[in-house]
C-alpha cells in the first residue's frame, strides 16, 4: 500500500478535469493505496477524494484554517487534519505521502509540485514525483523543463526525479515505484 498524496485543482474546471480526478481516485483505492490531499470537498480535489472513498481507500485531508472554508473542508474524510499555516498543510502532506501524483491544477499546484520535485533533487526524500499529462495539459511546462535542461539549468538527475504519465494506470504505477516511459 502506498499514500499517494495528489495535487490538483481546487476551482470550477471543465468536467474532463473532475472526471480525471474520480478516475485517480479510484485507481488508488483499486491498488489498495491511501490518498493524501489538500482536504478540499469542492472540483478535483473533492472528486478525487470521494472516489478514492468510494473505492475503499483511506483519505487523509490536510487543510489550513483559513481554508476551511473557501475550499469547504471534507468533513467526510477519514482524517481531516486543520492546521494554522500552508507551510504546515505542505509539511503534514509531505510527512504522511510516500508518493506525489501532480494532476491538472492552477497556481498552488504548481508550488506544490516544484517544491515535492526540487525537495527530492535535493534529496530531502526519496518519493517519486509523477505528472499526469494525459491531454497535454502539461505539455508546455514539460516542454519548458526539456528547454532549460537543454541550455544547461537543468541536470540530469533532476529529470530522472520527474516521472511523466499520460494514462492514470501510468500515473499510479509510477507512484508506488514503476517508471513510466518519459
Amino acid at each position: 500500500m502506498t499514500a499517494i498524496a495528489v495535487f490538483c485543482a481546487s476551482r470550477a474546471v471543465p468536467d474532463d478535469y473532475i472526471r480525471l480526478a474520480e478516475d485517480v481516485g479510484a485507481a488508488i483505492a483499486a491498488g489498495g493505496d491511501s490518498l493524501v490531499w489538500g482536504g478540499g470537498h469542492v472540483s478535483m480535489m473533492g472528486a478525487v477524494a470521494r472516489a478514492a472513498r468510494e473505492g475503499g481507500a483511506h483519505t487523509l485531508g490536510v487543510i489550513p484554517t483559513a481554508l476551511v472554508d473557501r475550499e469547504v473542508a471534507d468533513h467526510g474524510a477519514d482524517e481531516l487534519l486543520v492546521v494554522d499555516t500552508m507551510r504546515e498543510r505542505k509539511q503534514l502532506m509531505d510527512d504522511n505521502a510516500e508518493a506525489f501524483l501532480v494532476l491538472p491544477g492552477g497556481v498552488g499546484t504548481l508550488e506544490e509540485f516544484f517544491e515535492a520535485w526540487t525537495a527530492g533533487y535535493l534529496s530531502m526524500h526519496d518519493k517519486p514525483v509523477v505528472v499526469l499529462d494525459h491531454d497535454g495539459f502539461y505539455a508546455p511546462l514539460l516542454d519548458w523543463i526539456d528547454r532549460l535542461a537543454e541550455r544547461g539549468f537543468v541536470g540530469a538527475p533532476a529529470l530522472a526525479r520527474l516521472h511523466r504519465a499520460t494514462t492514470v494506470t501510468d500515473a499510479v504505477d509510477a507512484c508506488r515505484g514503476g517508471t513510466p516511459a518519459r
